[in-house]
C-alpha cells in the first residue's frame, strides 16, 4: 500500500509538472519563469531521488539563457543550493559537462548580480571535482580580479584563493608556527607575485589586494614574511626571487600596507549597477 501510494504521488508530481511546469518555465512574463526555475531548484534538492536527473536539470540548463537577468540569477542560485551539497555531485556530472561553457561565459554577464553568482558557483563545482574546470575556464574567471565592480572582483579573488592559495600540504602543519620566509605563507606570497607578473597589469596590484582583501587576510597582512622574502639570503635549494620579482613583492606589500590602513577599495572600483 505505501508502494502504491508514492507511485500515485509521483504520478500526481510529473502530471503537474507537464500539465504546469513545462509551460510556465517560458511563460511571457519573466517573473512567472523566475519563480518556475526557483521551484525546480527546490524540488531537485528536497527529494533529489526522483528530480535530480537530466531530464530536469535540462531545463535549468535552457534557462539559463534567458533573456532576463532575474530569471538567469535564480538558474544560478538554484545550481548554487545543488552543488553546495556534495553528496549530490555524482548526478550533477553530465550536467556540469554539458552546461559547464555557459556558466563559465555568464561570468561575464551584462549583469553584475548574474555574473557574482556565475563565479560563485564555479567556485562550488571547483571544491565538488578539482578536474571538470580546464585551465581557460580558470584562466577566465582570474582575470576578473581586476574587474573595476568589487562584488565580481571580490568573487573572483575567492575563486582564485580557493584554487592557488587554499591547497596546505601535510608537512606544512609541523611548521606553522615557524615564520618569516620559513613560514607556510612564504610560498604562497611567492604565488602571488608570480601570478601578478603573468597577469601583466602591473599597474594594478591595488585591485588584485582587494579582491583578496576579504578571503586572504592572513596571508596578505604577513609583513614579516615579505620582509624576510626581500631581505634575508634564500634557504638552501631555494630560488632566489629576481629583480623583477622583488619589484612586484615590494609593489604588493605597499599596497597591503594601504588597504589595511586606508579600509577602503582603491580608486576606480566600485558596487555600482553598470559601468558608466
Amino acid at each position: 500500500q505505501l508502494q502504491e501510494n508514492q507511485d500515485e504521488i509521483e504520478n500526481m508530481m510529473n502530471a503537474i509538472f507537464k500539465g504546469v511546469f513545462v509551460h510556465r518555465y517560458r511563460d511571457a512574463i519573466a517573473e512567472i519563469r523566475a519563480i518556475c526555475i526557483e521551484e525546480i531548484g527546490i524540488w531537485m534538492k528536497m527529494y533529489s531521488d526522483a528530480f535530480l536527473n537530466d531530464s530536469y536539470l535540462k531545463y535549468v540548463g535552457w534557462t539559463m539563457h534567458d533573456k532576463q537577468g532575474e530569471v538567469r540569477l535564480k538558474c544560478l542560485t538554484a545550481l548554487q543550493g545543488l552543488y553546495y551539497n556534495k553528496e549530490l555531485n555524482s548526478k550533477l556530472e553530465l550536467f556540469t559537462s554539458r552546461f559547464k561553457d555557459r556558466i563559465v561565459s555568464m561570468t561575464l554577464d551584462k549583469e553584475y548580480d548574474v555574473a557574482v553568482q556565475a563565479i560563485k558557483l564555479l567556485t562550488l563545482v571547483l571544491q565538488s571535482s578539482e578536474e571538470v574546470l580546464t585551465a581557460e575556464d580558470c584562466e577566465n574567471v582570474y582575470h576578473l580580479v581586476y574587474s573595476a565592480h568589487r562584488p565580481v572582483a571580490v568573487a573572483a579573488g575567492e575563486f582564485l584563493y580557493k584554487k592557488l592559495f587554499s591547497r596546505r600540504d601535510a608537512e606544512d602543519d609541523g611548521i606553522l608556527k615557524r615564520r618569516g620566509r620559513q613560514s607556510p605563507n612564504a610560498n604562497l606570497v611567492k604565488t602571488l607575485v608570480f601570478f601578478f607578473l603573468e597577469s601583466e597589469l602591473h599597474e594594478h596590484a591595488a585591485y588584485l589586494v582587494d579582491s583578496m582583501w576579504d578571503c586572504a587576510t592572513d596571508l596578505l597582512k604577513d609583513w614579516e614574511c615579505m620582509n624576510s622574502l626581500l631581505l634575508e639570503e634564500p634557504l638552501n635549494g631555494e630560488e632566489p626571487l629576481t629583480d623583477r620579482q622583488e619589484s612586484a613583492l615590494i609593489e604588493i606589500m605597499l599596497c597591503t600596507i594601504r588597504q589595511a590602513a586606508e579600509c577602503h577599495p582603491p580608486v576606480g572600483r566600485g558596487t555600482g549597477k553598470r559601468v558608466g
